[in-house]
């Protein structure tokens, strides 16, 4: 069993003692504390609501309205959704924060509590600090019987989503009707497997066929959009009779793209893409984290803008988005943020969006893959034991390689020309990760196992 505590709120496996999993216990403190929050800072008392289709969801999501009405605030349920909706439905109700009940790409037995602000943001490190010493603390009070909160069920919350991408302005609906596009979608069972096929309906997309569409929390594969979990998808469109595959992780922040070969377009490719076709109509800069593919660059200097960098997280890439006015920005393992929309990670824009630059290029999807700069990411990691300073190996590895420019703002990165490394510790266990790219895989890997032997000697002389 699981339990861990982030400053962007609580997640862990469901059942098992209060403090080391995911139980109804923790579920109420960490509410409470988030609620307290809430009050104290916006003197607003509503809070959004919503929820992945894992199974633990219903039963989490009980929990946590009681708990807050109980607080005396007011709780407007938008049900099953999906995070980019929740966000946006936080300012649009004019809510002082939002809870999703999700664990992402986390397998079933997992579920979480992610916490947003008043704009419907993630909250920021130093705000979930303060949440986390509040639940420790249980240092919050409830509200007495004649100041109860009211619970507000909405459903209106995916339609007014859907409706604001299908209005914006580089989403042209007309073209992607007019190509008749055939795709499937794989859901895992969650809430994409609605929201995914009604977005398409929206956008003119009328030969949809499911796979894994039916939200009852029984992911049918591991969770994550990765390769390897993508195999049946891939198999389906190896037979040549749709067009692209669509891929979401269980609250939709997440895309991965099929090619029609059955071949994957990347999920590190697809922030690219959608990035390519806002720069030909949109001037300005883009941001990613230290751990994305360098393409992005690329295409960001090609179009006449420039490119930056920020610390992993997603509360991280929004703050530099907004510092740097960037006009598209996210992860590279997926997830778009728009914020002609909002600034929330969002699966549902970024296929608006795509399917658009699809229409509008006339190439089928690999085609329009292969005209990106060609990079490979080698993902590794090291587990140390509890003594070892991981922060004394990153600075001895910042040395080695002082020649070389270097960033130290998450971990340490290490440029050559177009390669890279990246190093940083995980926040949960005592592991240092390495990622590394280059224009090969092979030397990606031969780049990262150069490091990895570094790591090892520096332990080694340090013991």
């Amino acid at each position: 069993m699981a339990l861990i505590k982030s400053i962007s709120g609580i997640r862990g496996t469901i059942g098992g003692k209060a403090g080391e999993a995911l139980t109804p216990l923790d579920v109420v403190k960490f509410t409470a504390a988030f609620g307290d929050w809430v009050l104290k800072t916006t003197q607003n008392n509503t809070i959004v609501v919503g929820r992945d289709a894992r199974l633990s969801g219903d039963m989490v999501n009980k929990l946590v309205a009681a708990t807050l009405q109980g607080m005396g605030i007011n709780i407007i349920d938008v049900g099953l959704s999906t995070t980019p909706t929740v966000e946006m439905a936080v300012p649009a109700k004019k809510a002082g924060g939002g809870i999703i009940l999700t664990a992402s790409h986390n397998p079933k037995q997992w579920n979480a509590l992610k916490l947003l602000n008043d704009k419907g943001e993630f909250i920021s490190d130093k705000e979930g600090q303060l949440i986390l010493e509040l639940a420790d603390k249980e240092a919050f009070e409830f509200a007495p019987v004649t100041k109860l909160g009211k619970y507000i069920q909405s459903d209106t919350a995916l339609r007014k989503h859907i409706k604001a991408i299908v209005e914006l302005p580089l989403v042209d609906v007309e073209a992607i009707a007019a190509k008749n596009f055939r795709v499937v979608v794989d859901a895992v069972n969650s809430s994409g497997g609605f929201a995914v096929p009604q977005l398409l309906e929206a956008l003119g997309v009328t030969q949809i066929e499911k796979l894994y569409c039916e939200p009852d929390g029984n992911f049918a594969h591991n969770p994550e959009p990765l390769p390897e979990n993508l195999r049946e998808i891939s198999k389906i469109l190896e037979k040549g009779k749709f067009d692209l595959g669509i891929v979401v992780d269980p609250d939709v922040d997440r895309l991965a793209l099929i090619c029609e070969d059955g071949s994957m377009f990347g999920e590190e490719y697809t922030l690219v893409a959608v990035s390519d076709y806002v720069l030909q109509h949109t001037k300005g800069n883009t941001v990613s984290n230290l751990s994305s593919t360098r393409a992005l660059r690329d295409v960001t200097e090609k179009a006449g803008g420039e490119y930056f960098a920020s610390a992993v997280g997603e509360v991280n890439v929004v703050n530099l988005m907004k510092e740097k006015n960037a006009v598209i920005g996210g992860e590279g393992n997926g997830g778009i943020i728009y914020p002609e929309l909002h600034y929330g990670r969002d699966a549902l824009v970024g296929i608006a969006l795509f399917l658009t630059h699809l229409a509008k290029s006339n190439l089928r999807i690999s085609r329009l893959r292969a005209a990106y700069p060609n990079y490979y990411i080698s993902k590794n990691k090291i587990e140390l034991t509890p003594d070892i300073d991981v922060g004394d190996v990153l600075v001895q590895i910042q040395k080695r390689y002082a020649k070389q420019p270097v960033n130290t703002i998450d971990g340490v990165k290490i440029e050559f020309n177009k390669e890279w490394v990246h190093l940083r510790r995980s926040n949960t266990e005592p592991i240092i990760r390495i990622y590394a790219e280059s224009e090969t895989n092979a030397t990606a890997e031969h780049l990262a196992n150069k490091i990895i032997a570094d790591i090892k000697e520096i332990i080694t002389v340090k013991a």
